[in-house]
């Protein structure tokens, strides 16, 4: 009889036609009720699935033929670690198939931010010529700090390479650093960023990390980049501290009030129409990983991890 994975979310037809060619049998549930999904989830060998069901406790202690769960990105506060670890159950991930679309939309909306971009454009197309007011900022004389050395973190220090600036990186684990990024302490940081990007994945100990206390140990005024999870940021901190100039502008792909499958935001909370008034923010709908390539490319970065999970399952 033929191994069950269930698919929890859309998934590119590559990974299901690979996992087809396997032997495997596909059951999509992505728009299933969950309780419905609970009373089969014991047949399951696998799960995949994205960002818009999680899998909790209880889901996990019915699924009592689980081998693995895949997630179809990089994050993995939707799934529940602990029990999977209890249960020797492997969870993968695809952080290496998104992680050049990251890098390069990190750049992109720093370059807009720095060059005016974004609000040049709506000028001019609303009849305005304004030069000197949308005098940019050049990138290669910051100093940029990156929170965060993984996948994302190293994808955009080496898309940063070629514009010569310096690039220091802060992260849990030692020796991460590479050509492209010097290793340092949080405080090294402190003293010496013009730019700061985040990359760290969103746990109790980075959940509003980025708070008024955080952003006061800056000695400068600095960029604030987020590509990584909204909650990390605090929305309403950093809308002060941007009044207060001690937060020069902010490039936000994601946001603390997205609803947690990221399908979308709360436009009507009065955080956003702050964040949206002010001219220093460049915000987009956690797009970042999102791109045509990496949805190919994480698909094939899922089916190799199952396959080499064989020998194990």
């Amino acid at each position: 009889m033929a191994k069950k994975i269930f698919i929890l979310d859309e998934v590119h037809p590559l990974l299901s036609e690979g996992l087809l060619a396997e032997g495997f049998e596909l059951i999509d549930v992505n728009h299933r009720d969950k309780a419905c999904f609970l009373d089969d989830v014991h047949q399951a060998f696998g799960l995949i699935l994205r960002s818009k069901w999680p899998v909790d406790a209880e889901m996990i202690a019915r699924a009592r033929k689980l081998k693995f769960v895949a997630r179809v990105g990089s994050g993995l506060e939707n799934i529940d670690i602990e029990a999977l670890h209890g249960r020797r159950i492997a969870c993968i991930s695809a952080p290496e198939g998104n992680r050049d679309a990251v890098g390069e939309h990190a750049l992109g909306m720093l370059l807009c931010m720095l060059n005016n971009i974004c609000r040049a454009n709506r000028q001019v197309k609303n009849k305005q010529w304004l030069r000197e007011e949308n005098r940019g900022v050049e990138l290669g004389e910051q100093r940029v700090s990156i929170v965060g050395y993984g996948n994302m973190g190293k994808s955009f220090a080496r898309k940063l390479s070629g514009f010569g600036v310096e690039v220091k990186v802060c992260d849990l684990l030692p020796n991460v650093g590479d050509a492209w990024g010097r290793q340092t302490s949080l405080e090294e940081i402190f003293s010496s960023t013009d730019i700061l990007s985040i990359h760290t994945p969103l746990t109790p100990h980075t959940q509003g990390m980025v708070s008024m206390d955080f952003i006061r140990k800056f000695k400068n005024p600095f960029y604030l980049i987020n590509t990584a999870r909204g909650p990390i940021v605090n929305l309403f901190d950093l809308c002060e501290a941007l009044d207060d100039g001690l937060v020069l502008g902010a490039c936000l792909d994601v946001l603390s009030f997205e609803d947690t499958s990221f399908e979308s935001g709360s436009f009507d909370l009065p955080i956003f129409s702050r964040l949206k008034e002010k001219e220093n923010v460049v915000l987009t709908p956690h797009i970042a990983g999102w791109s045509h390539q990496s949805a190919e490319k994480m698909a094939r970065v899922i089916l190799r991890k199952i396959k080499g999970l064989g020998s194990t399952t």
